[in-house]
């Protein structure tokens, strides 16, 4: 029991007030022993964080990625990875936002998280916590399209822009920015043109390799890249 309480105390800290229910269930169920106290400490990761709040209700559209609905998915803090759970992404902050325990939102600690991925429209999206800098910067949640010697990514953000008439609201809009990593260093690409300058070690090969292979490169299917990089890799020290 000593080994226990701390972490129920810790708990109910962290915890928001519509997450008090759940509080008092931990706190009551750490009388079965060490896998209640499993699951008080796995809680303490998963449930860290602050009681999220709509603050932009008066723009049009809204804040998160491909839906407002939480979405079926995985989330990985500290190295533990939470399986079946439901999240959604606010692009407009960078936040993950899970259901809260009792009720409400909440806002997971960025501190904590390691990586996440969802499933939407039977299409499964993963992402990590990225902390690169260089020519372009990339930090925050990114989009893991490839991983291999080299990456593709995609930072996936919204923005606002002001209303169009009188009347009308301030409105989100979303955008996404492709980046290449290479020796850990993040570059913002849109044509086929812009990976030949980052891969320009070996860009006659690859200009050989998409005339033969008839690959169509655009910035408009980010997909279209990753045999490029494939490649790339395959050829480079």
């Amino acid at each position: 029991m000593k080994k226990i309480v701390p972490f129920v105390i810790m708990l109910i800290i962290f915890l928001a007030k519509p997450c008090e229910g759940y509080s008092k269930m931990v706190l009551e169920s750490n009388l079965t022993g060490s896998a209640a106290g499993d699951s008080i400490r796995q809680s303490m990761i998963l449930y860290n964080g602050r009681i999220w709040q709509n603050l932009w209700y008066m723009i049009e559209g809204d804040q998160f990625l491909f839906s407002n609905d939480f979405l079926p998915g995985t989330l990985t803090m500290r190295g533990k990875t939470f399986r079946n759970i439901r999240l959604k992404v606010d692009v407009f902050k960078d936040e993950v936002l899970i259901p809260a325990p009792g009720g409400g939102i909440l806002q997971v600690n960025k501190e904590m998280v390691d990586s996440f991925s969802f499933v939407y429209h039977d299409k499964t999206y993963h992402f990590l916590k990225s902390t690169l800098t260089g020519p372009e910067e990339m930090t925050g949640y990114v989009s893991v399209l490839y991983s291999g010697k080299t990456s593709l990514c995609i930072k996936y953000f919204k923005k606002t822009e002001p209303p169009r008439g009188e009347g009308d609201l301030d409105r989100f809009y979303q955008g996404i920015r492709i980046m290449v990593i290479k020796d850990n260093i993040p570059s913002q690409i849109k044509s086929k043109k812009d990976l030949l300058v980052v891969f320009k070690d070996h860009s006659d090969q690859l200009k050989s390799y998409i005339k033969k292979n008839r690959l169509a490169v655009s910035g408009s299917d980010p997909e279209s890249f990753i045999p490029v990089l494939r490649y790339y890799d395959s050829i480079s020290n």
